[in-house]
């Protein structure tokens, strides 16, 4: 464990796999003690665990990030335990089915927007005036490389994620000079239980997949909690506003 971060508390919604989990873990190693948000209580108390079991300091906390009461709730109960909140990584989301523009269902294109968009802005909107009152902050949201480029599969989906970097953008420019970083991460193609799930029954579509990602490899979900935890550190602390690539080369193409 180290301590670069010791002293700070770093909120993680989604924090029950994947990249959410991995980013969790990784404040927990730099010394934050770390409120992991999700739905699930089993998940979510396992990866609290996982984090005690190493000497870390971390809670369980119930929350739908697309509800703005149990968002609200949510920072309450952070500041609640801990007493403050340093760092945020908004990275949980849900959506509906993808399609045709013409096919799809508004009420899949409600829950997409609501799921991986409204989310992030809630979030934002409790989790900025605690870091006020605490002197400043860092905060992560997840977006995609279908945040800088269409995804024809889901357009919802790829709008969504667009929209949380003009969302990050403009919040960045209203706080820079109040103390709080803004900035989002664009993950690739993530070994995530989601993507694992989807090779099991189509494995071929990995290297379909890879095609379009030079290191032709998927991307490790700690590779981008290592990089969302440096966003948030003292590192990077001139680094605001940006939309920070963790995809192989990805857009690089």
């Amino acid at each position: 464990m180290a301590d670069e971060m010791a002293g700070q508390v770093a909120l993680v919604t989604g924090g029950s796999s994947g990249i959410g989990r991995a980013t969790a873990l990784a404040f927990a190693r730099m010394g934050a003690k770390v409120a992991v948000a999700n739905r699930t209580r089993a998940t979510g108390e396992a990866v609290v665990h996982e984090i005690k079991k190493v000497g870390g300091e971390a809670i369980w906390i119930q929350a739908d990030v697309s509800q703005a009461a149990q968002v609200e709730a949510m920072v309450q109960r952070t500041v609640e335990v801990y007493g403050r909140l340093d760092c945020a990584f908004n990275n949980a989301g849900s959506g509906g089915n993808g399609g045709w523009v013409v096919e799809m269902e508004e009420r899949d294109w409600d829950k997409t927007v609501d799921g991986f968009l409204k989310s992030v802005w809630l979030c934002m909107k409790y989790e900025i005036p605690q870091m006020l009152k605490d002197g400043g902050g860092a905060i992560v949201n997840n977006s995609s490389v279908d945040g800088q480029r269409g995804f024809p599969w889901d357009p919802a989906y790829s709008a969504a994620k667009h929209g949380v970097l003009g969302l990050t953008k403009s919040a960045a420019m209203q706080y820079a000079d109040k103390g709080i970083r803004i900035n989002a991460v664009c993950p690739g193609w993530i070994r995530t239980p989601p993507i694992e799930q989807v090779l099991e029954h189509n494995p071929g579509l990995e290297k379909e997949w890879l095609t379009h990602q030079p290191i032709r490899r998927l991307g490790r979900p700690e590779e981008v909690g290592e990089a969302v935890v440096w966003l948030c550190s003292e590192k990077a602390s001139l680094v605001l506003g940006t939309a920070l690539a963790v995809d192989g080369g990805y857009l690089a193409v």
